[in-house]
């Protein structure tokens, strides 16, 4: 007998192409795609539109070299230009490498640099950061969204007029469902950003979950696309599931308030998903107009959404709120309030089928000890929506998957009838509007200015971000931090990261508070500045405290 038979990877085939490429067989004049704001040729694109353009796409990417495996880095906004790229990478047996668009260009070449990509695409926005970054790496650069008047001035082959002209391929590469078909980019306490890797049976398994148990979507949908779809969230929960089902998602390049309500209004928007900051800021907006799209259900995650804000917001949409909760690992949806089973505010729900989750005792980091129901522990995750593990980070990965479980680094419980609740996390991580800010390469950035003797990086509670960042400093030798030179770290961090991750608010402190083992007791601080105000933060410990915008 063959034993590669019975344990190799078998024959089936699986490609996350084939949401794309069927839907644009089955419902070929069906509009895919609105581009809300913008009156160009793009304002509406059709499945079938959308797929040839995407098969002449690869055509450009496949003349290039690029093939099964390579990666490809996208620094796309939510434009029709994303799906695109994203599906005819894909297409090709490639591996999409999406961007943060906030990303500075140290951040953009340290992506494209341990990603290893042979291509980046970039759209006319990002230019200014991402070409210094891929000159570093020495990458060719194909761009989009340039306009026709601005070609002369990019020194870069712009992507659409290479389509045109292309061979596009016939259809999609053969992959196995266990092939790598993203690569996603996320820190965790320590450390540089790492590598995510998933799979095409993850991510497709996802949708096919979803619609099934959870998301209540119909052909005659329409999604509104304000995630930011380089996002896992955005990705699977609007990008696969919506195109999976041959709805119409409604994209904003980025998010406004006032311009989402507006947008969901005029194009009917009934199916909204978002994180918290989204929802408070379309309560804000709906202060202002008594429009209301015909809204049927929502689904937040990223991070908790205040119950307050779930019941205000149901009240004035007159739709139910349905919170989830996962990570980037796990493609990302762990657990959800489904549709069909009324929501318990509060908690993220159910896991969804297929994927067990397990409370273990997080003091026991060798091995997984399940907790019995109602004891806080930490949420352990194993399942088909599991990454493959990270790039070229074999001990990581081993940290992070214990028992075949991975360790999502979160505390919270479980009730009897399976529904779970976030009470804090293991780990530091900060979550500021969705997004992750990892405090350790926030520190390590900061480390860099003159002034910085010592700091640390964390996380306060916010009624509108969820949370926000907060540095607490001490001087280096020889140096006076005075308000001047506080917001100096302020300008400083805003200029060397992300909008997300820079602090807004900097203490100046005489030392950090240590604990036996000289580790800073980031709790403490937390708890010290917590119900401080923020423009006027002076505690003990500190001389100043200094806001950024």
């Amino acid at each position: 007998m063959n034993d590669d038979v019975l344990t190799g990877p078998g024959l089936a085939t699986l490609s996350v192409a084939a949401i794309l490429a069927e839907s644009a067989h089955r419902h070929p004049d069906k509009t895919a795609v609105i581009w809300a704001g913008n009156d160009g040729p793009e304002h509406e694109v059709s499945y079938r539109d959308l797929w040839d353009q995407a098969r002449a796409t690869a055509g450009v990417l496949r003349d290039m070299g690029i093939g099964k495996g390579d990666r490809v880095a996208m620094i796309i906004p939510n434009v029709p230009a994303f799906p695109r790229v994203y599906y005819a990478i894909l297409a090709l047996g490639a591996v999409a490498v999406p961007v943060h668009l906030l990303f500075k260009h140290d951040e953009i070449e340290h992506v494209l640099r341990d990603s290893g990509a042979k291509v980046a695409v970039v759209a006319a926005p990002m230019l200014g950061e991402a070409l210094p970054a891929a000159a570093a790496v020495s990458i060719p650069v194909l761009s989009v969204m340039v306009p026709d008047e601005m070609v002369p001035q990019v020194p870069v082959p712009r992507l659409e007029d290479l389509a045109a002209d292309a061979t596009p391929i016939d259809r999609y590469v053969s992959t196995s469902p266990i092939d790598a078909a993203t690569l996603l980019y996320t820190s965790g306490t320590t450390g540089t950003p790492k590598g995510a890797v998933g799979s095409h049976v993850a991510l497709v398994e996802q949708v096919h979950v979803s619609l099934l148990d959870v998301f209540d979507l119909t052909h005659d949908d329409v999604i509104f696309g304000g995630l930011p779809l380089f996002h896992t969230f955005g990705q699977t929960a609007v990008l696969n599931t919506a195109f999976r089902r041959g709805c119409t998602i409604v994209m904003l390049p980025k998010f406004d308030a006032v311009q989402a309500l507006e947008a969901c209004v005029e194009y009917g928007v009934t199916a909204f998903d978002g994180v918290p900051t989204m929802f408070i800021a379309l309560l804000q907006a709906a202060g202002v107009t008594d429009a209301r799209p015909p809204l049927r259900f929502c689904v937040s995650g990223g991070a908790s959404l205040p119950v307050a804000v779930l019941e205000q917001f149901q009240e004035t949409f007159g739709a139910p709120v349905h919170e989830g909760y996962g990570l980037t690992e796990t493609s990302p949806i762990v657990a959800v309030n489904p549709i069909g089973i009324p929501t318990q505010p509060g908690t993220v729900g159910i896991p969804l089928w297929g994927v067990d989750v397990v409370i273990a005792d997080a003091e026991v980091e060798d091995r997984i000890v399940p907790l019995p129901l109602g004891e806080l522990g930490e949420i352990v995750v194993r399942g088909h929506l599991l990454f493959k593990g990270y790039l070229g980070r074999a001990e990581a990965t081993a940290e992070a998957v214990v028992d075949g479980f991975f360790r999502t680094g979160d505390l919270g419980t479980m009730s009897e009838d399976d529904h779970i609740t976030i009470v804090d996390r293991k780990k530091d991580m900060i979550v500021r509007n969705g997004y992750n800010v990892y405090p350790s390469e926030v520190e390590a950035i900061m480390h860099h200015h003159e002034a910085v003797g010592n700091i640390a990086v964390f996380g306060v509670p916010h009624d509108t971000h969820g949370q926000e960042v907060h540095a607490a400093v001490v001087a280096a030798p020889g140096v006076t931090l005075d308000a001047e030179v506080a917001d100096e770290l302020i300008a400083y961090a805003k200029e060397h990261m992300a909008a997300y991750k820079f602090p807004r608010v900097v203490h100046v402190m005489d030392a950090l508070p240590l604990g036996p083992s000289g580790k800073v007791l980031k709790r403490q601080l937390v708890a010290e500045f917590a119900d401080a105000a923020p423009a006027a933060v002076a505690p003990p410990t500190s001389s100043i405290g200094v806001v950024g915008a």
